[in-house]
């Protein structure tokens, strides 16, 4: 689920970098605008593809490994959603980071599906059609 991540954020525009397999020290992706990555803001992201919702724990570790990338911005991306006690959270920290859970995901793929890599869009075979919607009263 980090390479879908990785190449949402690529079709945005960002320049990244995806870890390798393995332990990753709780960076999975690390994310820049400008061609080379050195622009504002610098986004630290969390993959978690579990069916589980994640706890405050989960959150505080993406602060503390923002703080030692110096990244401005932090990604939680959470296919099982947020346990109550992250969501109190998610007011506190507005302004550094984003909770994107599976609905989140899915909006960003469909929103920028004609911009991801060819090999993401060969794995997620998407076709846009149209369908006439009924009037409104």
């Amino acid at each position: 689920m980090a390479r879908l991540v990785d190449a949402v954020l690529r079709a945005r525009g960002y320049t990244t970098y995806l870890s390798p397999e393995g332990p990753d020290k709780g960076i999975d992706i690390l994310a820049a605008p400008e061609p080379m990555g050195f622009g504002e803001p610098r986004v630290c992201v969390q993959v978690k593809s579990s069916d589980s919702a994640l706890d405050r724990p989960t959150l505080d570790q993406l602060i503390g490994v923002m703080q030692n990338v110096q990244a401005s911005h932090g990604l939680l991306v959470s296919w099982g959603g947020f346990k109550s006690s992250v969501d109190k959270e998610e007011a506190t920290q507005f302004f550094r980071v984003r909770l994107w859970d599976q609905g989140d995901l899915i909006d960003q793929v469909l929103a920028h599906h004609d911009k991801l890599d060819e090999d993401i869009r060969t794995e997620l075979p998407l076709k846009r059609i149209w369908v006439v919607a009924e009037a409104a009263e």
